[in-house]
């Protein structure tokens, strides 16, 4: 007979709820997608790498040498104030932040090694920690501003920490760490051997003028840090499932001992593409535009929900809009997800999805990365 490893776990709220979409003809506000197309000088790039005699076999299993070299580049030129990566010793290509994020857990994580995990968190982390047979140790960020308490994050670890996991911006709140909360990271870290995995898939969307800051910007942490970035969510290109890890030499070992046999390597024409992209783009325009351009679409889909009876949280950074509804219904976060979907046509997610308890704040989240017409006609359903 066989014995679940997960047996607790089921298929995710993101398709559940993408299903529900699906099935109502429900507008997708659920699952983390836009509904616009990639640039079109990537798209043009894509087909013509996609005709390109030579580019249809393996890549390299770190990841093609000149695609390594511009993200090396646009890192140094984005961070400054940090050290440029290796690109042969430091980055590695994979099969979007995911695989990412199950190669490093995968890699450092041995049986009964401790991983702190910020909730609400994105749901890979806990059952990817299990699978490596690792305990995951959560502390919960408290709404509405979803700032870490450390000396709640002290009380957890120990000797048994192995890794520490950072989302920022973050997933589901749109919390953005600051530079107070690295500081308090590499002070609490200061003479242990604990790691960290910083997921930075959102790096670029960070609103209202802040600063965004990276894990490989802190001296103290950089040496232990994991960086994981995505071509997915910076190009609008999510079905492209490529994304890159970033990490010191040592690190980067380790990591790609079980990245080539993960998947080994990435799509060959698909890395030529988002080389090129990188090349032709030498003052980061696009990945600078970025944060203007959510923070439109933020400001536009929060005043298309103004007077429509949701307690509309804070959006530091991201693509996402939590909502407190105790003022339309007392149902619960699952419960009034479902409504949405049958009865008005949109789809969300329930907050407590991101919680390993399912822990229910009543808040529900919606993805903005929608165009103006889409974003339109989902608060035209929610405020009718």
């Amino acid at each position: 007979m066989l014995h679940s490893k997960l047996p607790d776990v089921g298929v995710s709220i993101f398709t559940q709820m993408t299903l529900l979409a699906q099935e109502t003809g429900a507008i997708n506000l659920a699952q983390g997608f836009p509904d616009y197309d990639p640039p079109q000088p990537l798209l043009q790039a894509l087909a013509r790498h996609a005709l390109t005699p030579g580019h249809h076999q393996y890549a390299p299993m770190p990841g093609l040498p000149r695609l390594r070299e511009a993200i090396a580049a646009q890192v140094a030129r984005l961070h400054a104030d940090a050290p440029a990566p290796d690109p042969a010793t430091e980055i590695t290509l994979t099969a979007g932040a995911t695989e990412a994020l199950y190669g490093v857990l995968a890699a450092v994580v041995r049986p009964g090694d401790e991983v702190l995990v910020f909730e609400p968190a994105y749901d890979l982390y806990g059952p990817a920690i299990r699978l490596q047979g690792g305990v995951p140790r959560y502390v919960r960020l408290p709404a509405p501003h979803f700032r870490p308490d450390w000396d709640a994050v002290r009380r957890v670890l120990t000797s048994r920490t192995r890794l520490v996991i950072v989302n920022t911006p973050h997933n589901p709140s749109g919390a953005v760490f600051t530079a107070d909360d690295w500081h308090e990271l590499a002070r609490l870290l200061d003479g242990t051997d604990a790691l960290v995995l910083s997921d930075e898939v959102y790096e670029h969307l960070v609103f209202d003028g802040a600063p965004r800051m990276s894990a490989r910007q802190h001296p103290a942490l950089r040496e232990r840090s994991f960086v994981l970035s995505s071509f997915g969510k910076t190009y609008h290109a999510t079905g492209w499932k490529v994304g890159y890890c970033v990490a010191p030499p040592a690190l980067t070992a380790e990591l790609r001992r079980v990245h080539q046999f993960l998947t080994f390597a990435v799509s060959t024409p698909t890395q030529h593409a988002l080389a090129d992209a990188l090349e032709q783009d030498p003052d980061d325009a696009h990945a600078r535009g970025l944060a203007a351009f959510y923070q439109a679409k933020r400001d536009e889909f929060r005043q298309l929900l103004d007077g429509a009876g949701y307690e509309l949280l804070p959006v530091p950074g991201g693509y996402f809009q939590l909502a407190r509804y105790d003022s339309i219904s007392p149902a619960t976060d699952l419960e009034f997800a479902q409504f949405l979907a049958r009865e008005k046509g949109v789809a969300v997610v329930p907050v407590s999805a991101f919680y390993h308890d399912g822990f229910d704040e009543g808040l529900v989240r919606f993805c903005f990365a929608k165009e103006s017409a889409t974003l339109q006609a989902a608060a035209a359903r929610l405020r009718g």
